[in-house]
């Protein structure tokens, strides 16, 4: 469905309403585009009907100023929205930048979405040892040794360690399939999380 402006006679309501849709496209600015549009008509059409409620043809400005006012500022009232939006397209995605948006968003519903954010945080950890281990090799590892050392990762500064590394080559490999197993859990245990709380919402 396409989205269509209302148009106004009055030059100073045309002014006020595209200045409102402004607001409106900043504040849903993160969404992908298909969601941009739902929340644009949608919004579109709560000005359309507020302003056929209070209906005077004769002023067009007070009609405009009453229905935004009565909707309110958009990056307050869409906020939740917008949240809810980025983390259903975080979970089908699985896009990490789009994760890391829908996190930040989510802050405030809960401790639970904070710890999801560090735990990504924590993924690029393995990121580093990756890059760790290809400029210095003999300082990270996988290091072992029953009963006294077990130490993934890290940069073993006593040279003596380096004979319990037992990955050796294979430390790069096995590095970059714990984080994948790593970002696929958490992201899996975000999209748990929010079908729970859908399902709470609902009852």
């Amino acid at each position: 469905m396409e989205f269509k402006k209302i148009q106004f006679k009055n030059a100073d309501a045309q002014k006020i309403y595209e200045n409102y849709l402004r607001q409106i496209q900043s504040a849903i600015k993160k969404l992908n585009q298909e969601d941009k549009n739902d929340i644009l008509m949608e919004m579109n059409s709560h000005i359309y009907e507020s302003m056929s409620k209070n209906n005077n043809e004769n002023n067009e400005l007070k009609n405009i100023i009453n229905a935004i006012d009565k909707i309110g500022i958009p990056n307050d009232v869409l906020k939740p929205l917008v949240a809810e939006k980025k983390l259903n397209q975080a979970t089908k995605t699985f896009n990490p930048i789009h994760i890391f948006q829908a996190l930040i968003l989510n802050f405030s519903y809960g401790i639970i979405y904070f710890i999801f954010f560090i735990s990504y945080l924590f993924l690029f950890s393995f990121i580093a040892l990756i890059f760790g281990k290809l400029l210095l090799p003999n300082n990270v590892g996988f290091y072992y040794k029953k009963g006294e050392i077990f130490q993934y990762g890290g940069f073993i500064e006593n040279g003596n360690l380096e004979n319990y590394e037992i990955l050796g080559n294979w430390f790069i490999p096995v590095t970059i399939l714990l984080a994948i197993l790593f970002y696929f859990l958490i992201t899996l245990l975000l999209k748990l999380k929010k079908s729970m709380r859908k399902k709470k919402n609902v009852v």
